[in-house]
């Protein structure tokens, strides 16, 4: 069996796109999924499968979830390798003492012309970002909720991300090991 982890975008925000955590076990459960365990209610979890390919994967839940509650989140799959790496890869040290601090973004494949130029231009003089392979990294101190730098990522960058802060990837990176 693989492990691992899925990321969902979207979903329980604002009051739209509403999936609770239970309902979502039940669905991927149905889906041949096992092990399933799920943190906060933004779309964290963790699982094994005997699927290998994540793109087949992905595809599935969000037709699963789309079959059952008519939407289909943008699900982002990660090996419990690939999210050890992006932890370990981490490069603000900041993260330790403030975790809501350091936000790692999701990419869903490597952009091929990021606009780093652009995000530069964008950040506070204390905002700090770095990319590394499908990661986007960053360190708002004044958080990310009114952050240009924040707002910026996906449009630079030209793919798709999903953000988790410092705190959630130790939690689930907790739940993988």
């Amino acid at each position: 069996m693989n492990t691992f982890v899925a990321l969902f975008r979207g979903i329980n925000v604002g009051g739209h796109n509403m999936l609770p955590m239970r309902e979502l076990k039940d669905i991927l459960a149905g889906i041949g999924l096992q092990d399933i365990a799920t943190y906060i209610q933004s779309g964290n979890v963790v699982f094994t499968a005997e699927q290998t390919d994540t793109a087949v994967l992905s595809q599935t839940i969000r037709e699963a979830v789309a079959h059952s509650h008519g939407f289909a989140p943008q699900v982002l799959l990660l090996t419990a390798e690939e999210l050890a790496q992006a932890a370990a890869a981490n490069p603000y040290p900041e993260a330790g003492d403030e975790p809501k601090t350091v936000h790692l973004y999701f990419l869903e494949e490597a952009p091929s012309n990021p606009d780093l130029k652009k995000l530069a231009a964008l950040k506070l003089d204390n905002e700090h970002f770095m990319l590394i392979n499908k990661v986007f990294y960053l360190y708002a101190p004044d958080g990310i909720g009114r952050s240009k730098l924040a707002a910026g990522v996906e449009k630079a960058l030209g793919v798709a991300v999903t953000a988790r802060n410092w705190r959630s990837v130790g939690k689930i990176l907790e739940m993988v090991q």
